[in-house]
């Protein structure tokens, strides 16, 4: 069965990501080209990141970073081919504005700057409510 985009069908979302609950940091794919992809987030208050009703920056970066593995996903998926495991290579950098809280819905860009033999550079940018929070350049890897 083909999905149609956007799609918060949580089943067929973590089954383009290696990571299990209480680990997934995605709900759902908004957009999805060769080049970019558009993941959402729901913060809930049981979020393995949350301390005293806020979502930490290490839990941003792995929103992040799942929400690349989710373009890498999406483009096996495509394919009919099976998700490969990737890994964070580097993180060439990383800023956040603010951090959000639980109940936020974040929306994160993911723009593919180079693919070489399975190492891919990109910039994911999030938002929360139309504004910039964080912003990443990092490395990915797939086994």
């Amino acid at each position: 069965m083909e999905h149609q985009l956007p799609t918060s069908d949580q089943n067929f979302v973590e089954s383009l990501i290696p990571q299990r609950f209480p680990f997934v940091m995605v709900h759902e794919i908004m957009e999805y080209n060769e080049e970019n992809l558009i993941s959402g987030f729901e913060i809930k208050e049981d979020n393995i990141f949350v301390q005293e009703g806020v979502f930490q920056a290490s839990g941003l970066i792995e929103h992040q970073a799942q929400s690349v593995a989710l373009h890498t996903g999406y483009k096996y998926y495509l394919l009919g081919k099976d998700a490969p495991t990737g890994y964070i290579g580097a993180i060439k950098s990383f800023e956040a504005e603010t951090l959000p809280e639980t109940g936020d819905r974040l929306t994160s860009e993911v723009t593919i700057l180079n693919e070489v033999m399975g190492v891919t550079l990109v910039d994911v940018v999030t938002k929360l409510n139309g504004t910039i929070i964080a912003k990443s350049q990092m490395k990915t890897a797939v086994k």
